[in-house]
Protein backbone atom coordinates (compact mmCIF):
# COMPACT_ATOMS: atom_id res chain seq x y z
CA UNK A 1 0.00 0.00 0.00
CA UNK A 2 1.04 3.56 -0.59
CA UNK A 3 0.31 6.91 0.99
CA UNK A 4 -2.28 7.43 -1.76
CA UNK A 5 -4.25 4.49 -0.38
CA UNK A 6 -7.40 5.07 1.61
CA UNK A 7 -7.62 2.97 4.76
CA UNK A 8 -11.01 1.83 6.07
CA UNK A 9 -11.79 0.44 9.51
CA UNK A 10 -14.79 -0.15 11.72
CA UNK A 11 -16.02 -1.95 14.75
CA UNK A 12 -18.96 -4.35 14.63
CA UNK A 13 -21.52 -1.51 14.83
CA UNK A 14 -20.07 0.11 11.71
CA UNK A 15 -19.22 -2.98 9.69
CA UNK A 16 -22.10 -2.81 7.20
CA UNK A 17 -21.53 0.85 6.30
CA UNK A 18 -17.76 0.31 6.10
CA UNK A 19 -18.31 -2.44 3.56
CA UNK A 20 -20.58 -0.23 1.42
CA UNK A 21 -18.13 2.67 1.49
CA UNK A 22 -15.20 0.34 0.78
CA UNK A 23 -16.95 -0.99 -2.34
CA UNK A 24 -17.68 2.56 -3.46
CA UNK A 25 -14.03 3.52 -3.07
CA UNK A 26 -12.85 0.45 -4.96
CA UNK A 27 -15.38 1.07 -7.74
CA UNK A 28 -14.03 4.62 -8.07
CA UNK A 29 -10.52 3.21 -8.57
CA UNK A 30 -9.05 3.96 -5.16
CA UNK A 31 -6.49 1.68 -3.56
CA UNK A 32 -8.15 0.53 -0.31
CA UNK A 33 -6.49 -0.85 2.80
CA UNK A 34 -9.09 -2.66 4.92
CA UNK A 35 -8.01 -2.69 8.57
CA UNK A 36 -11.05 -4.62 9.79
CA UNK A 37 -13.22 -5.65 11.43
CA UNK A 38 -14.41 -8.44 9.22
CA UNK A 39 -17.89 -9.08 10.61
CA UNK A 40 -20.63 -7.87 12.94
CA UNK A 41 -19.19 -9.93 15.81
CA UNK A 42 -18.54 -7.68 18.81
CA UNK A 43 -15.07 -6.07 18.94
CA UNK A 44 -13.52 -3.04 20.65
CA UNK A 45 -13.51 0.17 18.58
CA UNK A 46 -10.26 1.55 20.12
CA UNK A 47 -8.32 -1.27 18.45
CA UNK A 48 -9.54 -0.21 15.02
CA UNK A 49 -9.08 3.50 15.68
CA UNK A 50 -5.48 2.75 16.64
CA UNK A 51 -4.99 0.61 13.53
CA UNK A 52 -6.14 3.58 11.45
CA UNK A 53 -3.81 5.95 13.27
CA UNK A 54 -0.89 3.59 12.73
CA UNK A 55 -1.67 3.29 9.00
CA UNK A 56 -1.81 7.06 8.57
CA UNK A 57 1.28 7.75 10.71
CA UNK A 58 3.35 5.11 8.93
CA UNK A 59 2.38 6.31 5.46
CA UNK A 60 0.56 3.11 4.52
CA UNK A 61 -2.45 5.32 3.78
CA UNK A 62 -2.91 9.02 3.19
CA UNK A 63 -6.55 9.21 4.16
CA UNK A 64 -8.94 7.09 6.15
CA UNK A 65 -12.56 6.20 6.73
CA UNK A 66 -13.74 5.06 10.16
CA UNK A 67 -17.17 3.77 11.15
CA UNK A 68 -18.63 2.78 14.51
CA UNK A 69 -22.09 3.19 15.98
CA UNK A 70 -21.82 6.98 16.32
CA UNK A 71 -18.39 7.72 14.83
CA UNK A 72 -17.37 9.30 18.11
CA UNK A 73 -15.53 6.55 19.97
CA UNK A 74 -13.49 5.32 17.03
CA UNK A 75 -12.51 8.89 16.08
CA UNK A 76 -11.38 9.62 19.64
CA UNK A 77 -9.17 6.53 19.51
CA UNK A 78 -7.64 7.55 16.16
CA UNK A 79 -7.10 11.14 17.30
CA UNK A 80 -4.79 9.96 20.10
CA UNK A 81 -2.08 10.02 17.41
CA UNK A 82 -1.00 13.61 16.63
CA UNK A 83 -0.62 12.70 12.93
CA UNK A 84 -4.33 12.00 12.66
CA UNK A 85 -7.08 14.56 12.31
CA UNK A 86 -10.24 12.46 12.35
CA UNK A 87 -13.53 14.32 12.04
CA UNK A 88 -16.98 12.90 12.73
CA UNK A 89 -19.21 14.15 9.94
CA UNK A 90 -22.97 14.02 9.57
CA UNK A 91 -23.51 15.61 6.16
CA UNK A 92 -21.73 17.10 3.16
CA UNK A 93 -21.25 20.47 4.86
CA UNK A 94 -19.38 19.02 7.83
CA UNK A 95 -17.34 16.85 5.44
CA UNK A 96 -16.35 19.88 3.35
CA UNK A 97 -15.49 22.03 6.36
CA UNK A 98 -13.48 19.23 7.99
CA UNK A 99 -11.21 19.28 4.95
CA UNK A 100 -11.18 23.02 4.24
CA UNK A 101 -10.65 24.27 7.78
CA UNK A 102 -9.13 21.34 9.69
CA UNK A 103 -7.21 19.45 7.00
CA UNK A 104 -8.88 16.28 8.33
CA UNK A 105 -7.19 13.19 6.95
CA UNK A 106 -9.72 10.75 8.38
CA UNK A 107 -13.51 10.92 8.14
CA UNK A 108 -15.63 9.12 10.73
CA UNK A 109 -19.25 8.07 10.39
CA UNK A 110 -21.80 6.69 12.80
CA UNK A 111 -23.74 3.86 11.19
CA UNK A 112 -26.52 4.26 13.74
CA UNK A 113 -26.92 8.00 13.11
CA UNK A 114 -26.34 8.60 9.39
CA UNK A 115 -28.13 7.28 6.35
CA UNK A 116 -26.17 5.28 3.79
CA UNK A 117 -26.74 7.76 0.96
CA UNK A 118 -25.78 10.73 3.13
CA UNK A 119 -22.57 8.93 4.16
CA UNK A 120 -21.77 8.13 0.52
CA UNK A 121 -22.26 11.76 -0.51
CA UNK A 122 -20.27 13.07 2.45
CA UNK A 123 -17.38 10.72 1.66
CA UNK A 124 -17.24 11.97 -1.93
CA UNK A 125 -17.18 15.58 -0.75
CA UNK A 126 -14.50 14.75 1.84
CA UNK A 127 -12.27 13.17 -0.82
CA UNK A 128 -12.62 15.92 -3.42
CA UNK A 129 -12.27 18.92 -1.07
CA UNK A 130 -8.90 20.58 -0.65
CA UNK A 131 -7.55 22.18 2.49
CA UNK A 132 -7.69 25.98 2.39
CA UNK A 133 -4.54 26.53 4.44
CA UNK A 134 -4.06 30.23 5.05
CA UNK A 135 -5.58 31.36 8.33
CA UNK A 136 -6.20 27.73 9.28
CA UNK A 137 -2.55 26.65 8.97
CA UNK A 138 -1.37 27.68 12.42
CA UNK A 139 -4.34 25.95 14.04
CA UNK A 140 -3.73 22.70 12.20
CA UNK A 141 -0.05 22.94 13.09
CA UNK A 142 -1.04 23.17 16.77
CA UNK A 143 -3.17 20.03 16.39
CA UNK A 144 -0.20 18.20 14.92
CA UNK A 145 1.95 19.26 17.86
CA UNK A 146 -0.57 18.02 20.42
CA UNK A 147 -2.24 21.42 20.93
CA UNK A 148 0.77 22.99 22.59
CA UNK A 149 1.41 26.72 22.24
Amino acid sequence: MTESAIAVASDHAGFDLKEILKRDLQSAGHEVLDLGTGSTESVDYPDFGKAMADAIASGKAGRGVLVCGTGIGISIAANRNPGVRAAVVHDTTSARLAREHNDANVVAFGQRVIGVEVAREALQVFLKTDWEGGRHARRVEKLSKGCQK
